[in-house]
């Protein structure tokens, strides 16, 4: 696999090259510390070197509100909003959220496809760019690296003297076709470490939640949760939602609207008739960790959360995913320990 450096003086022209070729989705600062998606328009507002991003790239696949469909009542038809594939470069993207895109592949692929979302993803291309972990990251628990390029069509490793290009696929390839850039040869540094983890991996995870439902963790993390979801709003795997039909004033035409939901919020958890089914924010918390390193993880083998940090540095309250998990893994450890004196020994 061939490698080339793009010389830090190089980037802008880079992305301007880029911009010639697709549309280009890529990192701008929001104020003093925040950092957004947008279209690029201005090359040099660009900013590869961030910590994480407010929300990940899922809000151009599964977009936060969306239009559906409308109908008329009058004449009982209706007409599907269109959808069309995203034919465009996403730059700058951390692994984790790149995972995190691969697990919504899966979530929406499974039973009945959903078409908004799958078409949305067709001729999408991903250029991802490493990261220094920050004291949230703690992806490297649940086995992203900093460096874990699966799923990109291009990687952006930062290096001294600018960044270490590596095309993967096709699609990589040819976005570097036309731009002069010289062979890399050197060797890249240690992958750096994280700062956050949980100590204990997914194959062993299933055993401790299999124990943990009546934790006290989840009453105590409740005491000091407000309920505001935030948690589900930032997560880029997350990917409940609401769907609303809305009539008119005339009684005679409507549309069907969907948008971002989360389990943390009790209008979530109503049903027909009024019934709350998760009154209490602690059963809401146990669903949420359960959702992502339980239920799915069963099944794939995986745990569900991508270790971004967002829920965590997001939370009003700071209530740690990390800390809830070690808490989980040390109560199920010490239950386990055979009492003192066991064995036949005084």
């Amino acid at each position: 696999m061939v490698q080339y450096l793009l010389e830090a003086s190089q980037v802008t022209d880079f992305v301007s090259h880029l911009c010639e070729r697709k549309t280009v989705y890529a990192p701008h600062r929001k104020g003093r510390r925040s950092f957004a998606f947008d279209e690029v328009t201005d090359p040099d507002a660009v900013v590869l070197d961030y910590d994480r991003s407010l929300h990940s790239v899922k809000k151009y696949f599964l977009p936060p509100q969306e239009r559906l469909l409308s109908f008329n009542i009058i004449e009982n038809d209706f007409e599907s909003s269109e959808t069309l594939p995203l034919e465009a470069v996403f730059l700058g993207v951390h692994s984790y959220d790149m995972q995190a895109v691969l697990k919504l592949d899966h979530n929406f692929s499974l039973g009945h496809p959903e078409k908004h979302y799958l078409v949305r993803r067709e001729g999408a291309v991903f250029i991802g760019v490493s990261f220094e972990p920050d004291p949230w990251h703690f992806s490297g628990s649940v086995g992203i690296g900093s460096r874990e390029m699966r799923g990109f069509d291009m990687f952006l490793d930062k290096v001294e003297a600018g960044y270490v290009v590596t095309a993967m696929t096709e699609a990589g390839i040819d976005l570097l076709v036309g731009f002069e850039i010289t062979e890399w040869t050197d060797h890249l540094a240690t992958e750096p470490g994280f700062q956050q983890h949980i100590y204990v991996p997914q194959d062993k995870l299933g055993k401790v939640f299999d124990d943990s439902w009546n934790n006290a963790v989840w009453q105590e993390v409740a005491e000091q949760c407000t309920g505001c979801g935030t948690c589900n709003l930032v997560c880029p795997t997350c990917y409940c939602f609401d769907v609303e039909d809305t009539v008119d004033i005339t009684v005679t035409r409507g549309t069907r609207d969907r948008s971002w939901d989360g389990c943390m919020l009790r209008p979530f958890t109503e049903v027909a008739g009024g019934e709350i089914f998760r009154e209490e924010l602690s059963a809401r918390q146990r669903h949420r960790i359960y959702r992502k390193f339980k239920y799915i993880s069963d099944e794939t083998s995986e745990p569900w959360c991508v270790g971004c940090g967002r829920c965590t540095q997001s939370c009003t309250a700071r209530i740690s995913i990390v800390s809830i998990v070690n808490r989980l893994v040390n109560d199920h450890n010490r239950d386990a320990e055979p009492p003192r004196g066991a064995g036949g020994q005084a």
